[in-house]
């Protein structure tokens, strides 16, 4: 199986920034993408930001130009640097991984989600 642990959320000011983690571990052969979700209270979970295999990334219109999505591959570790925050950012970010485990199996797993609160 393949396991998710998010870090780095946390209570930040209006303007502020934080930096996510997300270790992936477990029998991972490749990832084929990696991705931020965000789910606020009474709201549907949305989409933030993705990264593909290969490097390419799409993010939400609601996060364009202040977020940045990365990974690094050798650590099978996402991060999601997050920059002028406002307080509708505020959720609890999900990470989410996609690829083939060394028993070629398709795995598609979640992480518990870390908090983000922004003050206003």
């Amino acid at each position: 199986q393949v396991q998710l642990v998010e870090s780095g959320g946390g209570l930040v000011q209006a303007g502020g920034s934080l930096r996510l983690s997300c270790a992936a571990s477990g029998s991972i052969r490749s990832l084929s993408a990696m991705a931020w979700y965000r789910q606020a209270p009474g709201k549907q979970r949305e989409l933030v930001a993705l990264i593909i295999g290969g490097g390419s990334t799409n993010y939400a219109d609601s996060v364009k130009g202040r977020f940045t999505i990365s990974k690094d591959s050798a650590k099978n570790t996402l991060y999601l640097q997050m920059s002028s925050l406002k307080p509708e950012d505020t959720a609890v970010y999900i990470c989410n991984a996609k690829g083939r485990t060394w028993y070629r199996t398709d795995f598609d797993s979640w992480g518990q989600g870390t908090q983000v609160t922004v003050s206003s």
